[in-house]
């Protein structure tokens, strides 16, 4: 089973969450909570995956996901939004989020979400992080990239290590990456370290982003 808490400051969104989590069959709803009793619950249940609101009164989702990173044994945690130009989301990129789910995401792909964090793929929907990195001022325009030293670092990689990070930058965890490019979790998992190495971030997360800024997923990501 996959252990899940939600955390958001709204009871309505707590319990709809819960109730389209809950009516899969490899998903369990441990914990719903507000963001000041988010990070003690996590401490004490340890889930799998945290939900996270990333605008909240009380204690806001920033500040919730500095504290889940540093625990040992940290779980995914995505954060939730209800715009998908947040400014907060790079920040909560950069800050170890493992992606960003729209709160109108539609029920019957929540459940998938959830499975695709728990096996340490990313959440990133290519259409919403391009609207995300349009607004975020330090996204270069095509014009830009070639002077751009973070997006030059994805000329260091190779035909395959570049094919790999596409197939992450969707989501994709290690092992349905293998299985879409007959390779092992293992050759994979190296591909992976080799990757987050060249482009030196410190998550796959980041090394998505800068896929989505290089212009490797499908389109320009400032149109």
């Amino acid at each position: 089973m996959i252990r899940v808490q939600v955390v958001d400051d709204e009871a309505l969104i707590r319990s709809g969450f819960e109730l389209i989590l809950d009516a899969a069959d490899d998903i369990e709803v441990v914990a719903t909570s507000t963001g000041a009793e988010a990070a003690g619950t996590v401490a004490r249940l340890r889930p799998d995956v945290v939900l996270l609101d990333i605008r909240m009164p009380d204690v806001d989702g920033l500040t919730v996901l500095r504290a889940i990173r540093v625990m040992p044994a940290a779980p995914a945690v995505a954060m939730l939004t209800t715009f998908d130009s947040d400014e907060y989301i790079v920040t909560a990129l950069k800050s170890g989020a493992a992606g960003f789910i729209l709160k109108d995401t539609e029920p019957e792909q929540l459940a998938s979400l959830v499975r695709t964090l728990a096996a340490g793929g990313v959440v990133l929907s290519p259409k919403a992080s391009r609207s995300m990195l349009r607004a975020h001022p330090g996204h270069p325009a095509e014009r830009d990239r070639a002077a751009d030293p973070e997006v030059r670092r994805v000329g260091l990689l190779s035909g395959r290590e570049r094919e790999v990070l596409v197939l992450v930058a969707e989501g994709l965890s290690n092992a349905d990456v293998g299985t879409r490019m007959h390779l092992s979790a293992g050759t994979v998992k190296d591909h992976v370290s080799a990757i987050l190495t060249k482009l030196r971030v410190g998550s796959r997360v980041q090394a998505a982003l800068l896929a989505q800024r290089a212009g490797l997923l499908g389109g320009d990501p400032g149109c």
